[in-house]
């Protein structure tokens, strides 16, 4: 009796191995793309890479938004698609030639399907047609020059999740010559594509305000001896004056604007690219009472109070610049538009188109987002901008802590 039932179990054995081996296989998977796939093995990562300021005196911009991204990844359990996320990247430094540099470096790794990045206008401008070119979808959180969604100047794969400077420029206008009341003026900027956009955005909406710009000056960003600079927009008498720089010169104008006959008491206001506990380091006493342009902290949705709280108990810090929240959603649509998109075999090897990945992320629409509700247009802007203004009070100085409640506009 048991060697029968021992001949019927190999029977039904035998007759479950020919039917699997005569059964149609699935069809291997053929990349139609037409820039190309990324097929990622099942026992392989999701590769998307940074790059990000994480050096010299703008680096809490850079750590900043890092921090932001990591949270997206970590809330989705540091996994997508049953593959780990691997987030790495290149430090580029705030500067055109990092930025050419890390985005070169970055672009020659095929495995990489976005990039989270760059912060600083400066370094996306270069960087930009190198990740169109290899296929690589560039979302950034922290851009905001308005060159570089110019329809006649985007590139293909480039997006942001920031503001463009043509709302910044115009709320600082308005909130000079409207809630201020200031007549005249000067700006600053430093010759990089955030700063001189951004000033003269300002500058274009304080005059149809009908207000007088006194000085329209530009410096070098390694600048630090800013007595002629200063001295020459003392000439002019203006009540304010519009610095829209990063740390490094921005502090050093704080720190010798009152040593400078006639500018005692002039009006300073800075933008988001000052607005972090470095710049009252080192800006000093003087930064007391002075105002910042940046996104509006106050209107983010309800689950920026949970992130936050997620932030400074993994890093150890209270928020170090302003666009940690707009990285969190940088990275959520990378990885929302890969679900849609990418194709997965029986054994779990993923494989992701990059034209396909790249028009997933172009049609993001009312995404929820921490920083509201996001819909990419069609030059790559895919930002719910909202602009505040914001004054550093002595508390905020004594414990080197930004203000987190906007001043204006009024609520």
């Amino acid at each position: 009796m048991k060697a029968k039932v021992l001949l019927f179990v190999v029977f039904v054995v035998a007759l479950a191995f020919v039917a699997t081996a005569c059964a149609p296989s699935a069809p291997a998977f053929t990349c139609t793309d037409k820039v190309g796939c990324v097929n990622i093995g099942p026992n392989d990562p999701i590769h998307v890479a940074y790059s990000m300021v994480l050096s010299g005196a703008d680096a809490t911009l850079g750590q900043d938004t890092k921090y932001g991204a990591e949270i997206a990844v970590d809330d989705k359990g540091g996994k997508a698609l049953g593959h780990a996320v691997k987030f790495d990247g290149q430090d580029d430094l705030c500067s055109a030639e990092g930025g050419q540099t890390a985005a070169t470096k970055i672009a020659a790794d095929k495995t990489v399907l976005a990039v989270i990045g760059t912060n600083c206008s400066s370094g996306a401008v270069p960087a930009a047609p190198i990740y169109t070119s290899a296929g690589i979808v560039i979302i950034s959180p922290s851009n905001t020059a308005v060159i570089l969604t110019d329809p006649a100047k985007r590139q293909a794969f480039y997006f942001r999740t920031a503001h463009s400077d043509k709302f910044q420029g115009a709320a600082a206008a308005e909130f000079a010559s409207k809630e201020l009341k200031v007549t005249q003026a000067a700006a600053v900027h430093d010759g990089s594509p955030y700063a001189q956009g951004l000033a003269q955005v300002f500058v274009d909406n304080f005059k149809k305000l009908g207000g007088t710009i006194t000085a329209f000056e530009a410096i070098s960003p390694d600048d630090r001896d800013m007595k002629p600079l200063l001295t020459r927009i003392a000439a002019g008498k203006p009540a304010f004056v519009y610095y829209p720089i990063f740390i490094g010169a921005g502090a050093s104008i704080a720190a010798q604007i009152r040593d400078v006959p006639g500018l005692e008491k002039t009006i300073m206001m800075g933008a988001d690219g000052v607005f972090s506990p470095d710049f009252l380091k080192a800006g000093g006493k003087n930064t007391i009472g002075m105002y910042h342009s940046s996104p509006d902290l106050s209107v983010m949705t309800g689950g920026y109070a949970d992130f936050k709280a997620k932030y400074e108990k993994k890093y150890n810090t209270k928020v170090l610049a302003p666009f940690h929240a707009h990285s969190y959603d940088a990275m959520n649509i990378v990885l929302t538009a890969l679900e849609k998109v990418a194709v997965k075999d029986p054994d779990g090897t993923l494989h992701v188109g990059r034209q396909a990945l790249r028009d997933a992320v172009a049609a993001t629409k009312d995404f929820k987002g921490l920083t509201g509700n996001l819909t990419c247009n069609a030059d790559g802007d895919c930002a719910d901008p909202h602009i505040a203004v914001y004054q550093i009070t002595q508390a905020n100085f004594d414990k080197l802590e930004m203000p987190s409640t906007p001043i204006w506009p009024k609520k």
